[in-house]
């Protein structure tokens, strides 16, 4: 085990638990900007999450280990998604273990445990919201499976560093039929995934239309959060997850130092910009109807679907 590896996989974890409120303050200061309001500044989400962890945790009456375990287990499958995924290098002690399907199973436990959580309130609001989360869920998951899964039949495995290799040497194929579809397809996945529009909207509390908040209703002090800083790693890990999958140049393949550290550099400037451009175009989207986001999310299924045949095409598999 390489010096320079170790380190990889502490700064990517370091990087995504520091950097997901500074990206997510990025994101609201683009689109306050976009709009003409003056913005709150990068570092909001950072002061909110201090507030905080410095008020008295309260726990709804009549919840269970479900409820009280969530926010905690919600923060630790993020930070193993961190750790496993290729973001800066992919050289690195856990990179044997970063299996496409390990990867989405630790996701998807996340989403479980929340939507566990809703459901212990026993209100009719964290109901709603698990029901819609394990809605999404169940269309999310296998397109991230699949859209990813046609990009490693060129590679002939599914594990994530062999992947983004592989794209990092043979650049061309992102370009192929099979790599646009697959990143149009994990794209959509990555926007229901995080509760980003046009799937929902992180910065309305509307009862109709929430997904994400309605479970977080009862929450409140550190509990609140854990769960919020959750929500911002997610979004983080997925964002690099897609510039390391389309845009793997820069990546350090070897166990080098200075590799390395220009691979976190350009982790940081590709996860910006994608936020940035993401914010941007948030202002010029409207929220889908919520009966319409299982056929926004089954199209984005079919997009995989169609990416994984191309690419057995391409590939003569």
């Amino acid at each position: 085990m390489s010096g320079a590896g170790a380190a990889a996989v502490v700064a990517q974890v370091v990087g995504v638990i520091a950097g997901a409120p500074l990206l997510a303050g990025l994101m609201r200061q683009v689109r306050a900007r976009m709009e003409g309001r003056a913005g709150a500044g990068v570092g909001q989400p950072w002061r909110d999450l201090r507030k905080l962890l410095r008020k008295e945790p309260i726990t709804a009456a009549g919840t269970g280990p479900a409820f009280r375990l969530a926010p905690l287990l919600l923060v630790d499958t993020t930070a193993v998604v961190a750790a496993l995924v290729p973001l800066a290098s992919t050289d690195t002690p856990v990179s044997d273990r970063a299996d496409l399907i390990v990867v989405v199973a630790v996701l998807a436990l996340g989403t479980v445990v929340l939507a566990l959580a809703g459901l212990d309130t026993g209100t009719a609001f964290g109901g709603m919201g698990a029901s819609r989360e394990m809605t999404v869920a169940a269309l999310v998951e296998p397109t991230i499976l699949l859209s990813v899964f046609a990009l490693s039949i060129p590679s002939g495995s599914t594990n994530l560093a062999a992947i983004v290799s592989g794209a990092v040497d043979d650049p061309a194929r992102l370009a192929s039929p099979a790599g646009l579809l697959a990143a149009a397809a994990l794209a959509v996945a990555v926007l229901a995934e995080t509760g980003r529009l046009p799937v929902d909207n992180p910065s309305t509390h509307l009862e109709l239309t929430m997904i994400h908040e309605a479970m977080t209703l009862e929450y409140s002090g550190p509990d609140l959060a854990l769960v919020e800083l959750g929500a911002q790693m997610r979004l983080t890990v997925l964002l690099g997850l897609l510039v390391s999958l389309f845009a793997p140049w820069g990546i350090a393949t070897t166990a080098s130092w200075g590799a390395l550290a220009l691979a976190l550099v350009l982790l940081a400037v590709k996860v910006t910009v994608l936020g940035a451009v993401l914010a941007a175009a948030e202002v010029f989207w409207a929220k889908v109807r919520l009966f319409r986001v299982p056929e926004l999310l089954a199209g984005s299924f079919l997009l995989a679907l169609l990416a994984v045949a191309a690419s057995f095409f391409l590939n003569g598999k």
